[in-house]
Parts: C-alpha cells; sequence; structure tokens
C-alpha cells in the first residue's frame, strides 16, 4: 500500500513500507526533463542533475560522495525527456542521514563557478563517449527524425555550444520555474514507518515558488528519415511508429503486443533476424510512452553488406504481424511473461520507489499489482489487433547511422 501526503505548498509525498528489507530508497523526482528546455538551454536539466552533486554551502562534492561512502550508501541520479530524479538508497538506520544530505543538495546547491566549469568538461567528455557509442546515439537520431523541433526531438545530454553558454545565474533561473512544489514528489520505499512522512515533511514540506504555469506542447509526429556516415564497423537501423501515450486504454495491449515483436529472446524480431539468418547481434524492439506521446522503435545492427537484407526481413516480420496478428500460445506466453517481469522487478527497494514517484508524478495515482494484472490479463486477440492497426498502419520515421559505402 501506499501513502500519500499533499503539503500545504503542493508538494507530494508517497511513502511504501516493506518491512521484509534492511533497506530505504529516497528520491526526490522533478517534472522537468529535456522536453521541457529550448533550443537555447537545451541540455540544461541533465547539466543542473550534475551540478546538484558539486557542494552545498556547507559540503563540498568530496563531501557528499565521502557521506554515501561512510555508510555503504548509494547516491545517484538521472534525466529523461519528462522528469528529472535524484535518490538514495541507504540502510533504514541511516534513512534520515540520507534524507538531510539529500534535501542539502536540492536546497543549498552553490553552482560554484569554479566547479561549474570543471563539470562543463565531463558532460563534454560524456557527449563524446555518446558519439563514440553509435548504437546509442542513432536513437536520439531516430527521435529527431519522428518530432522534428518539438523538444521530444531534443537530447537528453544537449551539445557543447549550448553548454558553454550555461552559468549559475541560468542554472538558478531554471531551477527557479521547474522545481517548483507542485512539480515535485519525494518517493520513500522499504523498511520505514509512515512516520518518516512528517521527516520529509520538515524538509521539502515548506519551501515555496510561484507555480510552474509553463505549458507543453503536445507534439506532431513526422516519418523523415534521418542518415549519417560514421566510420563503424555495422550499419545501426532504428524504425519509430507512432505509439500511445501513458494513459491510453490500449497501453497493455501494445506492451504485449511488442512484447512478441522484439522484447525478449523468444520474440519474432529476435527469431527472424539472429536466429535464423543470424543477420544481427543486437535487434529489439521497445515502447517509450510520454504524457501525450509515445514511440515504438526496432532497432537492429547488422554488418555493411546486409543493411537491405535487414531492412527486408525487418519488413517481413512486421507485415506478418498485420496479416496474422498474435496466435494463442504468443498472446498467453506475453502476458505471463510480463506480469512476471513486473513481479520480479519490484523485489528492491529501489524498483518500488521508481514505480512509486513516477506514477505519481506523471499519473497522479496508483494501481496496485492485482489491479495492473487484472488489465494484461484483460488483452485480448481483439484489442491486440486494434493495437496493431493503430501503430502499423501508418508510415516510419527512420535513422541510419552506417559507413558512407551502404548508402
Amino acid at each position: 500500500m501506499v501513502d500519500k501526503h499533499i503539503s500545504k505548498n503542493g508538494l507530494r509525498i508517497v511513502l511504501e513500507k516493506i518491512p521484509a528489507v534492511r533497506s530505504v530508497t529516497i528520491g526526490i523526482w522533478v517534472l522537468t526533463g529535456s522536453r521541457n528546455e529550448t533550443v537555447e538551454n537545451n541540455g540544461i536539466s541533465h547539466f543542473l542533475e550534475h551540478m546538484f552533486f558539486k557542494g552545498t554551502k556547507t559540503r563540498s562534492a568530496q563531501d557528499i560522495a565521502e557521506a554515501f561512502d561512510s555508510i555503504g550508501g548509494q547516491i545517484n541520479a538521472f534525466t529523461s525527456k519528462e522528469y528529472t530524479c535524484y535518490y538514495a538508497k541507504v540502510l533504514d538506520t541511516h534513512k534520515e542521514y540520507a534524507l538531510e544530505i539529500l534535501a542539502d543538495m536540492f536546497f543549498n546547491s552553490t553552482f560554484d563557478e569554479e566547479e561549474l566549469e570543471r563539470e562543463k568538461k565531463v558532460v563534454y567528455e560524456e557527449i563524446k563517449m555518446y558519439e563514440d557509442t553509435p548504437d546509442d546515439i542513432v536513437h536520439d537520431l531516430l527521435a529527431k527524425a519522428s518530432y522534428g523541433e518539438h523538444p521530444l526531438g531534443y537530447s537528453i545530454l544537449g551539445t557543447e555550444e549550448q553548454l558553454k553558454s550555461f552559468n549559475p545565474a541560468i542554472l538558478r533561473k531554471y531551477v527557479e520555474q521547474r522545481y517548483t512544489p507542485n512539480n515535485v514528489v519525494v518517493s520513500v520505499a522499504g523498511n520505514v514507518e509512515e512516520s518518516f512522512i512528517s521527516t520529509v515533511e520538515s524538509y521539502f514540506g515548506n519551501y515555496e515558488s510561484p507555480a510552474d504555469n509553463l505549458e507543453i506542447r503536445k507534439p506532431s509526429f513526422f516519418a523523415d528519415t534521418i542518415e549519417r556516415n560514421k566510420d563503424t564497423e555495422q550499419a545501426h537501423l532504428c524504425l519509430g511508429f507512432e505509439g500511445l501515450p501513458q494513459e491510453d486504454e490500449n497501453i497493455y495491449s501494445l506492451v504485449v503486443m511488442n512484447n512478441v515483436l522484439g522484447g525478449s529472446m523468444s520474440s519474432r524480431l529476435f527469431q527472424d533476424i539472429r536466429e535464423k539468418q543470424g543477420l544481427a547481434y543486437s535487434v529489439f524492439s521497445y515502447h517509450s510512452t510520454f504524457l501525450d506521446n509515445g514511440l515504438l522503435t526496432i532497432y537492429a545492427g547488422t554488418g555493411k553488406d546486409q543493411l537491405d537484407l535487414l531492412k527486408g526481413t525487418i519488413k517481413k516480420t512486421v507485415d506478418t504481424l498485420i496479416k496474422e496478428g498474435l496466435s494463442d500460445k504468443e498472446l498467453r506466453n506475453s502476458k505471463e511473461q510480463l506480469k512476471g517481469s513486473l513481479m520480479l522487478s519490484l523485489e528492491s527497494t529501489n524498483s518500488r520507489m521508481s514505480r512509486n514517484g513516477r506514477n505519481e508524478l506523471l499519473l497522479q495515482r496508483h494501481r496496485t499489482l492485482d489491479e495492473i494484472i487484472r488489465e494484461i490479463d484483460a488483452v485480448n486477440h481483439d484489442t491486440i489487433e486494434q493495437v496493431i492497426k493503430q501503430v502499423f498502419n501508418n508510415p516510419a520515421s527512420s535513422a541510419l547511422i552506417a559507413p558512407a559505402a551502404t548508402k
């Protein structure tokens, strides 16, 4: 059961007690990511994530790192298209200490000019590292091909040119605009009593900032193609189909269908492309769901001389899915696999904290496991057929990174 509390400033706290464990995970979720950025400040959400670890009024970056190392805890953060999360996992006896440090980082980070310039170099290297992994960057190119100039098409990391313009004043202004109480959820999961909500509120329940009234713009989907020449051994291909938003009634039908298409080792794409033809080592599909949109992606990497055969095989696999749908066995197995994965994924306090934080931040509600299982069980051939038609009856976007000889 998830206990929820709304502070007087609008900040939300969710807590799930798990008595069988000895750990507690605390996460601060902020409703801001690359889709809330502009061309000028693209990358600022991710850069801020870095800067919150670079020192407060009373702690240096090293102090923060040593504080968690000294108690055997873990602290980290991540940025996505729609949200940023800062989290710590510690033994239950250290939960107050971890919360105090997270709050110190959240409210008292100094964004020191010297640290800022040094961290820019770190992120520059992160961007370069990303550029050296074409099987990662091709997914960013697909987002650009699918969403055009809409912020959902932006890179989360931004570019070196944009990073150069960031200074403490720009960071503080973005925090003031986006890190408002109505945009923040503190999620706690583990061996913790409900009374810990009051402790969280003592740190987070009183700060005030003008409510964020910045509207997000719904994207249009474009079936565009982006190709980039790069000196690689493989050609890296992504195809994108417009998917479903988070609250769509057929979202579980899409998840079940995608699992059969390319979500596992027994999936059709894996079997058709890797097992039967040996065309690729890595081949899969996945669905990215956003507040008002979604993107179904198919990825595969193959030798430069096999690209046409790879494209033809993917097309044949998708065409067969459109024509024949799922077999009874595939439907049954996919549903059972998803239910098993759901249960196994909730065995850690980290995953429970993440699930509750994300649900509260984006959906403002928490379905029980029984409710989710009922929705998965309700998926049938008719709902699968409806989703297949909705997703695959329209042109796809595509992105390709390959040696020039393959074009």
